[in-house]
């Protein structure tokens, strides 16, 4: 759980830095292209050819291109359509994906306990994040909810897939990043407008931010520590977010807050938590 609730803070500053430093002035195909490559860098050290495991590297392309791929493509354009506020309230829905995607393309059956944790998450995210959306409404949450199954299907895939102890699992995360990042370049090169690219220091050090950092490290990470935990655990840390994004909001750019439903929401997400939780190990896929 421990991996989990690290990059829970490291990703609480994403969505503001998104919308409020890119959404609108950086092409989106462009922003998520550098960042799937920037992310790619950082795991070239780790590689050596002659200890891959092909097939594995294939798969881990497969869903490095889901999981991130697509889920950027989604997720960045919804800030065209959204506020940062809103695209976090129509997130509440990714760790109900977990538990459904994990119980029907890989167990073919429900837990019926994983997917009632992952409910109660829901529950304390919307009291949180309740309020009134945009005219835009039904466009933003076609495509958040896209990227949130996108995201959830990834996080799923590389749980069930063997790839063995932590330093075997960074010799094979470059290919991770190498499926998402030629899906992302097609998608630029067909879509992309090369003249919105970062040109201010300020565009340039999120996107480094967002690419080495939060990405390079924080999908390893999280990723890793999927492993560790059991499905439920899983699916309820994924909107434990929610309030660590909140308070960064509120200490960094200074957003008023209504700490009533913040306090409660979290306390039932940390309930949804605990829900999931059991004392068997959790099984490393």
């Amino acid at each position: 759980m421990k991996w989990l609730i690290a990059v829970t803070c490291l990703w609480a500053f994403s969505f503001s830095l998104i919308g409020e430093y890119l959404a609108g002035e950086v092409d989106s195909y462009v922003a998520v292209l550098s960042r799937t490559l920037l992310a790619l860098v950082v795991f070239i050290p780790f590689v050596k050819l002659s200890r891959i495991n092909w097939p594995s590297a294939i798969k881990l392309m497969l869903i490095g291109a889901v999981q991130i791929g697509l889920m950027y493509l989604f997720f960045y354009h919804s800030f065209l359509y959204l506020s940062v506020a809103e695209v976090l309230l129509f997130t509440i829905l990714t760790p109900v994906y977990v538990s459904i995607i994990d119980d029907l393309v890989f167990n073919r059956k429900f837990h019926f306990k994983w997917l009632s944790a992952a409910v109660v998450s829901v529950i304390g995210a919307a009291i949180i994040r309740y309020h009134s959306v945009s005219e835009d409404f039904y466009t933003g949450l076609l495509l958040v909810q896209l990227a949130n199954i996108c995201f959830a299907f990834g996080q799923v895939a590389y749980k069930r897939l063997e790839l063995g102890s932590r330093k075997n699992q960074q010799a094979h995360f470059l290919f991770f990043f190498l499926g998402a990042s030629l899906l992302c370049s097609v998608a630029a090169i067909a879509f992309g407008n090369f003249n919105k690219i970062p040109d201010n220091p300020t565009e340039v050090l999120v996107i480094l931010w967002l690419g080495l950092i939060a990405s390079g490290v924080g999908y390893f990470c999280w990723n890793y520590g999927a492993k560790q935990v059991n499905t439920g655990q899983l699916a309820t840390m994924n909107n434990a977010l929610i309030p660590v994004g909140l308070l960064v909001n509120v200490v960094i750019w200074q957003r008023n807050i209504d700490w009533l439903p913040l306090l409660a929401g979290g306390s039932i997400i940390l309930i949804s938590v605990i829900i999931a939780s059991n004392k068997k190990k959790a099984v490393d896929y």
